[in-house]
């Protein structure tokens, strides 16, 4: 075969994944041939695993094709995790993937060599994992990707034509010995299962990556069923009312988690993760107060609903500093104090911030006692977490404030003679 037809250009520059491989080959030799992809602006990116004693060698042949065809090349050095608990090829591959998001630019498509046969081994693998169909649509054509679009041309051609390509241009290309490793799954099912499959089917792996189209439109009808109702599930400040969702069926229960996790930009919820909320979906007891946490992202819950998070940086122990109100505070654990009024404005002398320590005491406006602290909190009914963070504005051994929840009578004259007001933002919401 000497000619792979690809799908309408990308409305922008594409940026190729070049391993060296012969799909990787075979997707930017033609790329390189058509000048309509020439003339939206074409580039490659070589990741350098340094996992293979010819890592080197690899990145230097790669470089020699890239010039044969002037096309710009740009090797990205990744470390691999090997102590993640993922294993080696998902830690490569998750080393891989950021490299290409550092690598991409805004509105650029990222343009990977997938065919056919690998989507019916995604498929494969997929199903053998249980998945949802979410999961069982395998490998997306086409899909946003960091600060633009991942693309997938070959996706719909058979390995045979990729390889019959390679063939009738000559095309030279790097084998990777690793891809003859039976003890990585998606090489065992390549080498092994496949193989026995097409011998008794042979269209077994068409038919594999139909059942991931099929998959992919079934999913596609249950994600914007899920995108129309989420809006119904949540409060105010975006976190998910566990009243409402006790209202819906388990299954779509938990795909509105899911969908919550995946609108707020966070990391997929696994699967145990999924478990674990749904135990606290079913628990009615009004203070629960037990949380998720995943790869630097949290779910908890308070009352009657749950909370998406990015635990902040804790404060260092003894952390103070003063503020004379004039620029904005950044504290150590990423969150602003800020006072917002005319410019210029400052406080008469600087005030001290802190974090709590517990036991303070502040007098409110129209009130002639001071109260403590602790209990005005509970009272504004403030999820633990917030509490927890609040800075504390001490003017002497006087607490001005609490963030900008609580705010004393003195301080809050001294606002409203000003035309002033205080700000605390956090940073501890995901979504």
């Amino acid at each position: 075969m000497t000619a792979l037809p690809l799908p309408a250009t990308p409305p922008g520059p594409i940026l190729v994944a070049y391993s060296g491989g012969m799909d990787s080959s075979v997707l930017l030799h033609l790329l390189a041939a058509a000048p309509r992809y020439r003339d939206s602006g074409l580039r490659a990116v070589h990741v350098h695993h340094g996992l293979h004693a010819d890592a080197d060698a690899w990145a230097a042949q790669c470089q020699r094709q890239c010039a044969a065809l002037q096309i710009p090349l740009q090797i990205a050095r990744v470390q691999i995790a090997r102590n993640s608990g993922l294993g080696l090829e998902a830690a490569a591959r998750n080393a891989r993937h950021a490299a290409f998001a550092e690598t991409l630019t805004l509105g650029e498509w990222l343009t990977l060599a997938h065919h056919r046969d690998d989507q019916a081994e995604t498929f494969l693998l997929r199903a053998l994992r249980a998945s949802s169909p979410d999961g069982l649509a395998a490998m997306r054509a086409q899909r946003p990707f960091a600060s633009g679009v991942l693309w997938r041309p070959l996706l719909h051609y058979p390995r045979a034509d990729v390889l019959a390509y390679a063939q009738a241009h000559g095309l030279e290309w790097i084998e990777d010995p690793s891809n003859a490793d039976t003890r990585h799954d998606r090489n065992f099912l390549r080498t092994q299962l496949m193989p026995l499959l097409q011998q008794r089917w042979p269209q077994a792996a068409d038919a594999l990556a139909r059942s991931a189209q099929l998959s992919a439109d079934a999913s596609d009808l249950l994600l914007q069923e899920d995108a129309a109702l989420l809006p119904s599930m949540l409060t105010a400040t975006g976190a998910l009312d566990l009243q409402r969702l006790r209202a819906q069926p388990a299954i779509r229960r938990q795909r509105l988690l899911r969908a919550w996790v995946s609108a707020a930009h966070a990391p997929a919820l696994p699967a145990h993760g999924v478990a674990a909320l749904e135990q606290e979906i079913d628990n009615h007891a009004p203070d629960r107060q037990a949380s998720f946490a995943w790869q630097q992202v949290q779910v908890r819950r308070w009352r009657q609903c749950l909370y998406l998070l990015r635990p902040p940086a804790a404060w260092p122990p003894q952390w103070q500093t003063h503020w004379d109100g004039q620029a904005a505070l950044h504290l150590p654990d990423g969150a602003q104090l800020q006072l917002q009024a005319a410019h210029g404005l400052r406080f008469a002398q600087p005030l001290r911030v802190r974090a709590r320590h517990g036991g303070e005491r502040i007098v409110l406006p129209q009130r002639a006692h001071s109260h403590r602290l602790k209990h005005l909190l509970q009272e504004l009914d403030l999820p633990p977490w917030e509490r927890e963070r609040l800075p504390i504005l001490w003017d002497g051994d006087q607490v001005l404030a609490a963030g900008d929840r609580i705010v004393s009578a003195a301080l809050n004259d001294w606002l409203q003679a000003n035309g002033a007001s205080l700000r605390w933002r956090s940073n501890a919401a995901a979504n």
